[in-house]
């Protein structure tokens, strides 16, 4: 009995001591919160899952190993990985430019001859001697931007714009010309895809109005709106040229839709910041017809149209338009290949050395005017007799603004403030030099030239220099109603002793009329007898 005791209080005693020992190896660390007992479990159960040749020299490795995937397991589910910063992403984004695409050389040396893409590093030189740009890594960026675009869009001419500057982000605009046939494909889809909207739209009004006649007829209403002036074709007028806009260089590039009159007429009309979002609305008065996408093809048109300049004998017309007088306004050009350059002490000196050589909007919204009154053989058909017989009104006195290649120094002023500045880029070494061009009434429009190479550029926020303060329009009055007269004027309800005394009046008028026709009978009587 004895010794049963003893070999009880014996394994009892092992016992704690064993619970001891892994209650001490279950000790969790206060640094790393691991505990002994779970990583000797895991490095003793890789060892026997992998079984090493050395597992005694390994296990020191299998042992760090073991304790860097636990901690960084529990990190992991403790904390998220913070998100990268917006310069990494726009890295990331950026990275596509300055990688090389694939193709034999012979092949790449041929597209690097026939290709349209504008020296930007010679403009980034010349526009640095000016004092403006974006900076020589930007304009490298850029650089590429524009190839990226180049080898994606089927350009005969590409050349960069500026920069548009907004609230929340600024737009990369690039100016580009499609090739022949190009264009017209993909606008031909577009219109007619509205033609089919606009049919389908006709015809349930048409259904609505025939059910609602059969129920009860409405008024017609007499009114008719405005003619809608017909926006310019494309390779024409304000839509000569199309533009491309991006955030950054190495994002997509977007093509801005074409410019109508009547967004550019409400454009002159208001003067609004830009967010940087194409899609956004343009909240303003009087309304404008679009989103910021349209606003910002607008901007574009009105300040291609004020300040593309160039040197004077740079460009001349056609030997075939010149013959014809018939034409006032000359809508094309062509390069000068006589000219020689101007010195750049007259470029500097004589607004009269610098010519526009993008067409003048006229107040309609377009580069060419057209006349609404005439009326279209479609209308005469649709119109009635009544109608035709009406008088024509007046036939409007057609607009006409400066043609092409005009000086600018007919320009008009705006508040006793020249529209250009002119000066030499360094009066230190004048042999070297460039004549710079400024905008006063489009701050951020720069135009340079020396010898036979000139460039305009701009970089800015899209509002044009007003003189006085801005003060937005008012809205009009509003209309009458009706006109003012005796037959539409309400009059007071007569009282009882009022109509008593007009119904006795009456009654007496009325017997005093019967009076004179019985005397009136009985004359004629005695003249017959």
């Amino acid at each position: 009995l004895m010794m049963e005791t003893a070999e009880e209080a014996l394994s009892h005693q092992r016992e704690l001591a064993v619970r001891s020992a892994k209650a001490y190896l279950l000790k969790s660390s206060t640094e790393t919160g691991l505990n002994l007992y779970d990583h000797l479990a895991r490095v003793l159960s890789r060892v026997l899952s992998e079984r090493p040749e050395n597992a005694a020299d390994v296990f020191q490795e299998l042992s760090g190993e073991a304790k860097r995937a636990a901690l960084r397991q529990r990190q992991g589910s403790l904390r998220d990985d913070p998100p990268p910063p917006a310069a990494l992403q726009l890295a990331q984004e950026q990275r596509a430019l300055f990688q090389r695409g694939g193709g034999d050389e012979p092949e790449h040396e041929e597209e690097l001859v026939e290709t349209p893409l504008p020296n930007v590093g010679e403009l980034a030189f010349f526009l640095e001697q000016a004092g403006v740009g974006l900076g020589r890594e930007e304009m490298q960026r850029v650089f590429l931007a524009l190839k990226q675009l180049v080898d994606t869009q089927p350009l005969q001419r590409c050349r960069f714009w500026g920069r548009m500057l907004g609230t929340e982000g600024s737009y990369l605009v690039a100016e580009g010309e499609y090739r022949e046939g190009e264009e017209e494909e993909e606008e031909e889809g577009v219109e007619e895809g509205e033609e089919e909207q606009r049919e389908g739209e006709s015809r349930e009004e048409e259904d609505d109005a025939e059910g609602q006649e059969e129920i009860d007829p409405l008024p017609k209403s007499t009114y008719k709106p405005p003619p809608v002036v017909p926006k310019e074709e494309n390779r024409t007028g304000a839509n000569k040229f199309s533009y491309f806009v991006c955030s950054e260089p190495g994002r997509p590039w977007v093509r801005l839709p074409p410019v109508t009159p009547a967004q550019i007429t409400a454009a002159r009309r208001i003067r609004k910041f830009f967010t940087g979002r194409l899609d956004a609305p343009v909240v303003s008065y009087p309304p404008f017809p679009g989103n910021e996408a349209n606003y910002l093809r607008a901007q574009i048109a009105r300040i291609s149209a004020g300040t593309q300049v160039s040197p004077l004998g740079f460009y001349q017309f056609g030997e075939e338009e010149g013959e014809e007088e018939e034409e006032a306004a000359r809508e094309s050009f062509e390069e000068n290949p006589d000219f020689e350059g101007i010195p750049v002490p007259e470029l500097a000196s004589s607004l009269s050395t610098w010519v526009h050589h993008t067409q003048h909007i006229l107040p309609q919204g377009r580069c060419v005017w057209v006349n609404l009154a005439q009326k279209r053989e479609e209308d005469f058909e649709e119109e009635g007799e009544e109608e035709e017989k009406e008088e024509e009104p007046d036939e409007p006195e057609p607009e006409v603004g400066p043609p092409l290649l005009t000086p600018l120094s007919e320009d008009a002023e705006i508040s006793n403030t020249p529209p250009w500045s002119s000066k030499v880029s360094s009066s230190l070494i004048s042999q070297y030099a460039i004549a710079v061009l400024r905008s006063n009434l489009w701050p951020g429009a720069y135009a340079f030239a020396t010898g036979k190479k000139f460039e305009n550029i701009y970089i800015g926020w899209g509002l044009k220099f007003v003189g006085d303060g801005y003060t937005p329009p008012v809205p009009a009055a509003p209309q009458r109603e009706y006109p003012s007269g005796p037959e539409v004027t309400e009059a007071t309800d007569p009282s009882l002793e009022e109509e008593q005394a007009l119904k006795a009046a009456l009654e007496e008028q009325r017997a005093a009329q019967e009076e004179t026709e019985e005397m009136e009978g009985e004359e004629e009587e005695e003249e017959d007898d």
